[in-house]
């Protein structure tokens, strides 16, 4: 059977690039927005729950994670003892490299949040992510989100825990992208961002990890971004 070990990650992220691209043309960030937003402000945005507790709260929990994903490439514990140490290597620095990817985009981005915007009782006026250099009047640095980050930067651990234990890997994923979500929705709620900041940031935090991935298992024959020739030995 002609197979590869790229191919369908492959696949999945030319897929969900394409929908994100689709999403952008639709204009369905600023529907969502007024959604939870009105001329004065966001009702929610100083909503303790939302701020202690899904963002200051979180943000803390996933550093501690990422402290200890570091420490468990000496000092491995719990399921982490099923990967080599090499692959927790893989592990730790893909959700630090994630992390970091999405930070300095956000902090070059010239978007500024929902909040900001004039129909919402700011200053600025809606200018999309991708018009690279245009100045919205506000003061930027809003895309993509860098919260949710805090949860979808682990989605690349699916590559590493793919090899060593499948049924890991989709619960791992299943979690990291459920608890991105849960982030991004609840800074939306904040006007903290549109729903395409919390997209992308999934999206590149995914694509982070294939790379990495990638990198990592370069000079192997079985990752080569095509199908796997069939052994002319078998019987």
């Amino acid at each position: 059977m002609i197979r590869s070990v790229a191919a369908r990650p492959l696949a999945w992220t030319l897929l969900t690039l394409a929908f994100l691209l689709l999403w952008d043309a639709t204009g369905l960030d600023l529907a969502l927005a007024r959604m939870a937003g009105t001329p004065f402000g966001f009702p929610w945005r100083n909503n303790g729950f939302l701020v202690h507790v899904m963002h200051e709260d979180a943000r803390s929990l996933s550093w501690i994670i990422v402290a200890a994903l570091f420490a468990a490439i000496r000092w491995p514990a719990g399921l982490l003892r099923r990967l080599r140490r090499p692959q927790r290597a893989q592990l730790a620095f893909t959700v630090l490299a994630s992390v970091l990817i999405v930070s300095i985009t956000k902090y070059l981005s010239d978007s500024s949040c929902p909040w900001d915007l004039q129909v919402f009782g700011g200053a600025a006026r809606y200018v999309s992510h991708w018009s690279w250099g245009v100045r919205d009047g506000g003061p930027g640095g809003c895309f993509p989100a860098g919260h949710a980050s805090a949860a979808f930067a682990y989605a690349g651990g699916w590559f590493v825990w793919r090899r060593a234990s499948p049924g890991v890997a989709r619960s791992w994923l299943f979690g990291a992208l459920a608890a991105g979500l849960l982030l991004g929705l609840a800074q939306q709620l904040r006007g903290a961002h549109y729903m395409s900041h919390t997209l992308w940031t999934a999206w590149i935090c995914w694509t982070a990890g294939f790379a990495i991935d990638a990198f990592v298992h370069r000079g192997s024959a079985r990752y080569a971004f095509m199908a796997d020739a069939p052994k002319l030995n078998e019987s």
